[in-house]
């Protein structure tokens, strides 16, 4: 490894998942201490502590408090799921892709909503809905809550051009999130969006992302029949 004083915490991730592999650090080991680590591949303790904590999030490494840190005995393989933009998934299908803004309004969100957005009861939130088109034809109706104060430049942003979803993954950084898939069946208004039939079956996300104490966005994405989602582990 170059150890040249400007080492990336990616770096420094990468030369740790290459001593777990290859068994250069066995699982139950002790890894050693942040500051010999700093030493030895020329970066600062900060550095390192910030690759350590992406590795013990991918279930590698067991941290503890006063007690250091071990490469896990029993380590979680975790499915790597990033936030897609809905045209690029389209397009990478061969498929011409729209996106139709339906409505876009401040209005006071429903006691779910708010639950989920930790907004007051009288304040309002932006609402956009809108349908995303693949070949002609429905693929996903997003239905989605921004707190406009906390996000920059909504306010501005021309949704009859770009998706919410893809201004959103272009413009706006996040610290964390939460998502939840589930199958539902299409309801009259639903089933009128996407084309298909009352009943029909259903792929739902429902995701919340935040940044620092602020919630950002909460969005449902209603897929239309014989949607797939394939991610990595």
């Amino acid at each position: 490894m170059n150890t040249d004083g400007a080492t990336s915490w990616q770096a420094v991730r990468d030369e740790v998942l290459r001593r777990i592999r290859e068994r250069e650090w066995k699982p139950g080991d002790r890894i050693p201490h942040e500051a010999d680590l700093a030493r030895e591949l020329g970066c600062a303790r900060a550095t390192v502590n910030r690759a350590l904590r992406a590795v013990a999030e991918d279930g590698l490494i067991e941290r503890r408090r006063r007690a250091g840190s071990r490469v896990a005995l029993h380590p979680v393989r975790k499915a790597r799921l990033d936030i897609p933009v809905i045209r690029v998934e389209v397009e990478s299908r061969g498929l011409p892709y729209h996106f139709s803004l339906t409505s876009k309004s401040d209005e006071l969100p429903p006691p779910a909503i708010r639950a989920r957005m930790k907004t007051a009861p009288d304040t309002p939130l932006m609402h956009v809905v809108g349908l995303h088109m693949a070949g002609g034809r429905p693929h996903a109706l997003e239905d989605r809550w921004i707190d406009a104060d906390a996000v920059p430049g909504v306010r501005d942003a021309d949704f009859s051009t770009i998706s919410p979803n893809e201004w959103l993954v272009l413009n706006v950084p996040f610290e964390g999130g939460d998502i939840a898939f589930s199958a539902t069946t299409a309801t009259r208004e639903d089933a009128a969006a996407l084309d298909c039939a009352p009943g029909a079956a259903l792929f739902l996300t429902e995701r919340t992302t935040w940044h620092g104490t602020r919630i950002l966005t909460t969005v449902r994405l209603l897929f239309a029949p014989g949607y797939r989602l394939h991610t990595e582990i």
